[in-house]
């Protein structure tokens, strides 16, 4: 699929700041399947940006406005091409405990020192148990779609996946963060996935739309026979795999190694952001892989 993606991000402060530093991750990657063809960003008030890719492999753009100023709109515009993974291997749970495995899976094995304590899990562990690596993966996308309500008044942007088990429902990175932490204690590398998601009909319906910014989990599935370990997309939020309709940002151990924003002020003005994110479905292109 070949999508336009406009996304701005607008502040309207109530008075005066100055040395408004900021970080945007926004360009979508380049994996295999997905090839970022443009990627555009402006700022108004403009200023000089400075970019480089962080410590996972997004690229981060950085800006600071010095002089006085009381808005601040950042307006990124970018054309991405997706196409289908490829079926994700079968293998065996001792395929997990090779040196090959363990050292693509690094840091994503670890906990993070945010997880619940184990006994708070121990049932979701249990229930998510399959006879694989990869059925637990699919096991686990669909219980949590089914256990929890998505619900945007139950959790907010600092919440832990406590908050998500004590409320029973939350938003998509919820949903992302309790898929890791399950994950990991199955012993498979997992990771949390910023992006979008087209969520209108792959086969008809709109042809622009207003989206919002979407979080799902890559488990490292151990590769069949000799062939290397292979991450694999899945969204617990919708209950599937993560296909051409998703379009990949950037990964992390969590929400807070790749928040779209990021940034400070000096002075007393307040503001509340505004965030439009619109998704346009273009004329096919040739895909990534060609």
């Amino acid at each position: 699929m070949h999508f336009g993606i406009d996304y701005v991000t607008e502040y309207r402060y109530d008075g005066e700041v100055i040395d408004n530093l900021n970080a945007i991750r926004a360009r979508p990657a380049t994996t295999p399947v997905q090839r970022c063809d443009e990627f555009h960003v402006r700022t108004d008030p403009e200023t000089r940006l400075h970019r480089y890719v962080d410590y996972f492999g997004a690229e981060v753009v950085e800006f600071g406005i010095d002089r006085p100023h009381d808005h601040l709109s950042i307006e990124v515009r970018a054309r991405v091409t997706t196409t289908e993974p490829d079926e994700p291997p079968e293998a065996e749970w001792d395929a997990l405990r090779t040196t090959a495995y363990e050292t693509v899976a690094g840091e994503f094995l670890l906990p993070t020192g945010q997880e619940p304590r184990p006994e708070r899990t121990a049932e979701l562990v249990d229930l998510t148990r399959a006879t694989s690596p990869l059925a637990t993966l699919r096991l686990t996308t669909e219980l949590l779609r089914d256990r929890f309500v998505y619900d945007t008044q139950a959790t907010f942007v600092g919440s832990t996946v406590d908050d998500l088990l004590d409320q029973g429902g939350g938003v998509c990175q919820d949903f992302a963060h309790l898929g890791t932490v399950l994950l990991r204690a199955h012993g498979i590398a997992a990771r949390y996935v910023s992006g979008y998601l087209w969520a209108s009909d792959p086969e008809g319906g709109d042809d622009s739309m207003e989206v919002e910014t979407h979080a799902w989990v890559e488990a490292l599935l151990p590769g069949s026979g000799s062939e290397d370990p292979v991450w694999v997309g899945a969204d617990p939020t919708n209950g599937v795999l993560a296909g051409a309709r998703h379009v990949k940002i950037g990964h992390g151990r969590f929400y807070q190694d790749v928040p779209p924003v990021r940034g400070v002020y000096r002075g007393q003005a307040m503001a509340e952001p505004g965030v439009k994110v619109t998704m346009t479905r273009l004329e096919a292109q040739p895909s990534p892989r060609a």
